[in-house]
């Protein structure tokens, strides 16, 4: 090849990796809020194609790779945020990147798309890249000096990364983003760069002006014990341990009341499972603390009585790195008062590091889906004949000892993309033919509610299976059973108007809870809507078990402020409990 055609093909080749670099510098650009966002995002950039020049000497490579790894962090970025509601953050790489992430990438197209596409299509490019671009800068220098010169120029800028990516660098303002503004912000770069150190686990700060004197302790008498038929003595104490209820508690998926929908006026909107009867103590709106993902994080809320949010980002991962800090858990608390205590989980344990994280929160037994046959399409009748093999052989083995079981159903996990005609009766056509606006999601939308609704159908049957098996024995039991967070719908979900109460801030975060018993508590309890937080210490007191000092002082902030938890009306009141939950009992330890 002539010098001038190698020349012309290096202008080529670097034309287009200019171009390339323009398109993640432009994004980065516009999708900053702030001109410290804009500016760090370029900074960013630009100093890594600095340092990829200096260490290949290659104009195109420069700019293309850069362009590439940017290009693809904000790609999967918009992912996340698409299906999770969160950007992709720095502790993703060390805590999603695993065989998991291939699980649920055969669930959504567009994700599997993205990761063949991304590990097939930016290697290739790169090595296209380096086979056409030729070292050509500093070229007129001898080679020592070069190399000398290359070799401070890679140091210098590669250092300078670190000092631009630093709460303390130049850019510091676009670190100061709270944990609010980054759950619900799409620039997607300075949310990656940043979180490196937004994502540290953060306690509430001590607060000064909390509200003074208040006691966060319960007597006896504040909370009488449950009284199970023939179980308790005339003073209304439990005669043994052996007399507590059993306890079940259901994670249910993705799932939410759909007469909450002002759409959702239909027959198939309502079943059993959210109807209150004889054995209700406690019915209606749940607060959860995630959209559309993130059951990870409602099994922390119920099991802890702490609501993740509270942490920073950090937060989101909580089974990796707020589980073996926490002090007080359900469990825990169930086991001082002689349970057995294990968990029924739809999928292998190794997910969302969930066997270790379920060991720390302090159960007995952890039995893994995938021994018993469980898949991501396994219905709820095949989840609940796990349960009740698993249910027989427990109370077989430990005799009267109360047992209790936290159980996660599968079945309402996205997507609900299964054709209409693949259902049956009434699902396998549209059920709210042109009642949505804009008009371009009609189909979207009854195919998404269509897949919900006939999903729904089987957890209700199972939900009644469970309430026949638990509540019509012999023995006192306990039956709770929740939504963890609505289902996405592919961001569509937000489109529908939903019927809450005034008081609720939000309302894509609300689902639904119910709590049965087949014996008369204490009192009953009625909230405009409940904080999973206070789920674990509803749980004890209707079936009198006997609360340790967090549950104690989470039960009083239940009662004092009607169920809100974060939204609390009374700030200092929740300052108050939060001094004294994580500064005096030390909620979590080192």
């Amino acid at each position: 090849m002539t010098r001038s055609a190698s020349r012309r093909r290096t202008l080529v080749v670097t034309a287009l990796g200019a171009a390339g670099f323009a398109v993640p510098l432009g994004l980065a650009w516009a999708s900053g809020s702030t001109l410290a966002e804009r500016t760090f995002a370029a900074a960013l950039l630009l100093d890594a194609a600095l340092a990829v020049a200096f260490l290949t000497r290659r104009p195109a490579v420069a700019l293309g790779l850069p362009a590439l790894l940017f290009g693809g962090l904000q790609i999967a970025g918009a992912l996340k945020f698409h299906y999770l509601t969160t950007p992709l953050l720095a502790p993703d790489l060390i805590y999603f990147l695993n065989r998991d992430l291939l699980d649920v990438a055969t669930r959504y197209p567009s994700v599997m798309i993205a990761l063949v596409g991304g590990a097939i299509l930016l290697p290739g490019l790169l090595v296209l890249v380096w086979r056409l671009d030729r070292p050509r800068l500093i070229a007129g220098m001898a080679p020592a000096p070069r190399r000398v010169l290359q070799g401070a120029g890679a140091l210098t800028t590669l250092a300078l990364l670190f000092v631009i990516d630093s709460p303390n660098g130049p850019f510091g303002e676009a670190f100061e983003k709270g944990m609010w503004a980054m759950m619900n912000d799409r620039n997607y770069l300075v949310d990656f760069f940043t979180s490196f150190y937004q994502t540290e686990i953060r306690i509430p700060p001590r607060a000064a002006d909390a509200a003074p004197d208040v006691v966060w302790t319960q007597s006896a008498t504040d909370n009488p014990p449950a009284c199970p038929p023939r179980s308790c003595a005339p003073a209304g104490r439990f005669t043994s341990p052996q007399a507590y209820p059993d306890i079940v508690a259901i994670l249910e998926e993705s799932t939410f009341d759909p007469t909450m929908l002002k759409i959702c006026t239909l027959p198939v909107c309502r079943r059993h499972m959210f109807e209150a009867d004889g054995r209700t103590r406690a019915h209606g709106p749940l607060t959860v603390h995630v959209w559309g993902g993130g059951t990870w994080t409602s099994e922390f809320a119920l099991l802890t009585g702490l609501n993740h949010l509270s942490f920073g980002e950090a937060g989101l991962y909580a089974p990796y790195n707020l589980a073996p800090r926490v002090n007080f858990t359900l469990p825990r608390v169930l086991h001082a008062a002689g349970y057995r205590v294990v968990a029924i989980y739809p999928m292998t344990g190794n997910f969302i590091n969930a066997r270790n994280a379920y060991k720390f929160y302090g159960f007995d037994q952890f039995y893994d889906g995938q021994d018993y046959g469980l898949s991501w399409e396994s219905p709820d009748s095949d989840l609940m004949q796990v349960f009740d093999r698993i249910y027989a052989e427990e109370k077989k083995t430990i005799g009267k000892q109360p047992l209790f079981v936290m159980m996660l159903t599968l079945r309402q996990h996205g997507p609900h993309m299964d054709p209409l005609k693949t259902l049956p009766p009434p699902f396998d056509k549209p059920l709210f033919p042109g009642r949505f606006k804009p008009k371009d999601l009609d189909e979207w939308l009854n195919l998404n509610l269509g897949n919900y609704l006939y999903r729904l159908a089987g957890s209700d049957a199972a939900i009644g299976h469970i309430e026949k098996t638990l509540l019509d024995g012999g023995r006192p039991a306990v039956l709770f059973h929740f939504g963890d967070h609505q289902p996405s719908f592919e961001g569509a979900m937000r489109e529908l108007a939903k019927i809450v109460p005034p008081s609720v801030p939000d309302p894509n975060y609300i689902t639904y809870y119910m709590l049965k018993s087949n014996f008369k508590p204490a009192r009953s309890y009625a909230y405009p809507a409940l904080d999973l937080s206070f789920a674990g210490a509803l749980i004890l007191d209707v079936a009198g078990v006997p609360k340790d000092a967090l549950f104690q002082a989470n039960a009083l902030l239940r009662e004092r402020c009607h169920g809100a938890y974060l939204d609390c009306a009374d700030k200092r009141l929740l300052d108050a409990y939060h001094n004294y939950v994580f500064y005096e009992l030390e909620a979590l330890h080192d």
